[in-house]
């Protein structure tokens, strides 16, 4: 490796630079412009891993996050993010392995302590969780707030209300819709997607065939549809209560478009994208 060559500096700032300003693919340019003079530069490759996160490339950002933590093994923010994109692509396993390395090069890595919290979560561990949530805001209150929260009884009153709002003819249609709260995504609800869905950007989805699609040709069309609402996902989205209250009606309103047939296209017309 090249210890501190100006002109390798220069081209990772630049990139750093790019990423900042929403450019990711400059960044992975520049940073490959880096990559071709040294190979194995950590700085290089941690930065072109947060740029291809950036693009949705996780597999790729997950490559990069791994050689630049073996090619600088005490670095913790490299290991901490290469737990983070295992975890996007639920390599689980993965993941669990990468945040323990990460605090253990350097207890005090706010990235790594919050990818645990996300790992206790997916297990089920809520109050783990949360303690490792905690941990990780004592290290950075700016980078690692805690989330705002709604009670079940809270989050019941909000969508009863909501539901309330809609046109007499929808909410007659709704009756035989289920509405659950479920805290996390699960693999299953995640791989309807193409590719699948991480499990830290799903808000909610709806199971089942739309309006549009019912027909008493097929029996199965007329069965029950769900929607799901993610707690946790929603919480991490919001940064104060009456932003968590906003975004779960929208959730709502979202996944109802789609029991009406509404496409993703119009329902970002509708403004509930």
């Amino acid at each position: 490796m090249i210890d501190d060559d100006p002109a390798v500096e220069s081209i990772l700032d630049a990139a750093e630079e790019a990423l900042d300003a929403g450019n990711p693919s400059d960044a992975v340019r520049l940073c490959d412009q880096v990559l071709k003079i040294d190979a194995n530069h950590p700085g290089a490759w941690f930065v072109r891993g947060d740029a291809l996160r950036a693009l949705g490339a996780l597999a790729e950002a997950a490559d990069a996050f791994r050689t630049a933590a073996l090619a600088r093994p005490d670095h913790a923010s490299s290991w901490a993010s290469y737990g983070l994109a295992s975890f996007e692509m639920l390599d689980i396993k993965e993941a669990r392995r990468a945040c323990s390395r990460a605090i253990r090069e350097d207890p005090r890595n706010p990235e790594g302590w919050w990818v645990r919290a996300l790992l206790l979560e997916w297990d089920g561990d809520q109050p783990g969780a949360r303690r490792a949530l905690a941990h990780a805001r004592w290290l950075d209150p700016l980078g690692y707030p805690l989330p705002p929260e709604l009670s079940d009884d809270e989050v019941e009153e909000i969508v009863s209300e909501a539901l309330s709002e809609l046109h007499p003819a929808i909410r007659d249609y709704m009756a035989n819709v289920a509405i659950l709260l479920e805290e996390m995504p699960r693999p299953d609800s995640l791989a309807n997607y193409d590719p699948p869905a991480s499990p830290l950007d799903l808000l909610g989805s709806f199971s089942g065939h739309s309006l549009m699609e019912r027909s008493t040709d097929n029996p199965w069309s007329m069965l029950p549809p769900t929607i799901v609402i993610y707690r946790r996902n929603l919480e991490r989205q919001a940064i104060n209560r009456d932003e968590l209250i906003h975004q779960l009606r929208i959730t709502l309103f979202h996944e109802i478009g789609h029991f009406l047939g509404l496409s993703e296209e119009d329902l970002e017309d509708r403004g509930l994208e």
